[in-house]
């Protein structure tokens, strides 16, 4: 064998041997059997591992920062604090990481609302562990993977006329800064303490703001904000604030 061939045949053999760099992943789940599950099924496979598992948001908070995982599988409802919030915080301090939330929620707002708070994908607990494999390949790849069931109800929520509001309405200063923080994603709760409210009182806010723009829900009211330039005709509604 001459030297170019052996270089060839080393060269080949060191690129087939070179290990491949795992796609590192974290799990924050409240149910110790789907934890449990998730992380042994993606140590199995190749390509993945799970570097952390969390029961609740303060654990995430804490754990996942350092642990430095690519792909977050968030759930939603877990106890301590919301998944919503969780997934807001989450991006703050660690704002590489690819959350996708993994939950048995389809409901519009839902969706929404996780998705504004920083999620790049939505997967319902009933997909595949292929289905979730091929979600997080595309999240790498700067996609935003979502069920088809999910992409549809986005697509349909903001296909959905917003009734324009009455000649002469007009929302109170305080109903415009409820609803500026409610388009940045924060929750009841959070709106309160910015402003200095109880979260009953942020809840009647917003039931005035819902009547005043014929809208029925928190995602509808969003959605009205960010229409037409961000501002609903007939209102006095300030743009949304940059994030």
């Amino acid at each position: 064998m001459n030297a170019k061939q052996s270089e060839s045949k080393t060269t080949a053999t060191t690129g087939a041997d070179r290990p491949q760099t795992p796609v590192t992943v974290a799990v924050v789940e409240d149910s110790p059997t789907v934890r449990r599950n998730l992380n042994r099924w993606l140590d199995r496979t190749p390509g993945f591992k799970c570097v952390c598992t969390c029961a609740n948001g303060v654990e995430a908070l804490r754990v996942i920062p350092e642990r430095q995982p690519q792909v977050v599988l968030m759930d939603i409802q877990m106890p301590k604090m919301s998944g919503v919030e969780r997934t807001a915080q989450l991006k703050q301090l660690l704002p590489a990481a690819q959350i996708i939330v993994l939950t048995v929620y389809e409901d519009t707002e839902t969706i929404f609302n996780a998705l504004r708070a920083g999620a790049c994908g939505y997967l319902l607990k009933r997909s595949s562990h292929q289905e979730i494999l091929n979600a997080i390949r595309e999240i790498l790849q700067g996609g935003a993977p979502m069920t088809s069931a999910i992409a549809r109800k986005l697509v349909t929520a903001f296909q959905e006329p917003v009734p324009p509001a009455d000649p002469g309405t007009a929302l109170s200063t305080r109903e415009r800064e409820i609803l500026d923080l409610l388009a940045q994603g924060l929750a009841n709760k959070e709106i309160g303490a910015k402003l200095n409210l109880s979260p009953f009182t942020v809840k009647n806010h917003l039931a005035r703001v819902f009547e005043k723009l014929h809208v029925r829900c928190r995602t509808e009211a969003v959605m009205a904000y960010l229409y037409a330039g961000q501002r609903a005709p007939g209102l006095d509604i300030p743009a949304a604030k940059s994030p």
